[in-house]
């Protein structure tokens, strides 16, 4: 079973400004709440208790709020981007030394609600160092960047499109720490170039979601995901979820 996720929220939300400017982008209050604490919920009832926090800029809030995690039934750790911001793979390699063998990844300004236990199950069994979940969009939420077939991504590329492409990045992923610890330490490095790679070196398994996903890191997907808190919208009003 994977218990742990990494969640990357180190980065600055320029398109945020001014709310971010004072505040990191996980700290933002909807209904009294930072939205960290709606991610932690949603990771602690499928079962995932440990929580690395991969933060960066205004970290020390995020710190002081939530601690160790106890007041919110998990286990946190953090590990900082100190003299530079080192993208989504480099905070990622930068945090090696408190992940564990399998791992999710989550970005900080993504709500998900998936059977998490269930993607982790299915990582183990895939016997792939790399675990995709996809989302078939048809360049409908953002452009299409995936090639998607018998449980494997064939093509993995952000700045490239190809018809074939009709799947997106769900933005949830897990991953093993050896593919981890290729990734050069130090230095800034993105997660679609490692992706990238695996994909074209037939090392990515994929699993389909089929649940809307929700984001704060724009003024219309914040204001999506207060419409959710609301009880308007929900991600079930669209999509079954079959994971």
């Amino acid at each position: 079973m994977i218990t742990q996720c990494a969640i990357l929220a180190g980065g600055l939300a320029t398109r945020l400004r001014p709310i971010t400017e004072k505040v990191p982008k996980s700290m933002i209050r909807i209904k009294d709440r930072p939205f960290l604490s709606y991610q932690i919920d949603l990771l602690r009832k499928y079962g995932v208790l440990e929580i690395v926090l991969c933060v960066g800029y205004l970290g020390e809030q995020i710190e002081e709020y939530f601690g160790d995690g106890r007041k919110f039934g998990v286990r946190i750790k953090y590990s900082y981007e100190r003299e530079q911001l080192l993208g989504t793979a480099g905070a990622t390699r930068n945090a090696i030394g408190l992940l564990g063998d399998g791992f999710f990844v989550l970005y900080g300004d993504s709500y998900l609600d998936v059977d998490y236990g269930l993607i982790g199950r299915y990582f183990l069994t895939a016997g792939l160092p790399l675990l995709l979940t996809v989302f078939k969009n048809h360049n409908n939420w953002d452009k299409s960047n995936i090639v998607f077939k018998d449980g494997v991504v064939k093509l993995y590329d952000k700045k490239h499109q190809i018809p074939q492409m009709e799947y997106i990045d769900y933005g949830l992923a897990v991953l093993s720490k050896k593919v981890v610890a290729d990734v050069p330490q130090g230095k800034p490095a993105d997660l679609a170039d490692l992706y990238k790679k695996l994909a074209a070196e037939n090392k990515v398994a994929g699993l389909e979601v089929h649940n809307r996903f929700y984001e704060i890191g724009s003024m219309g997907g914040l204001k999506e995901f207060e419409e959710l808190l609301r009880g308007g919208t929900r991600s079930y009003d669209y999509y079954k979820n079959t994971v």
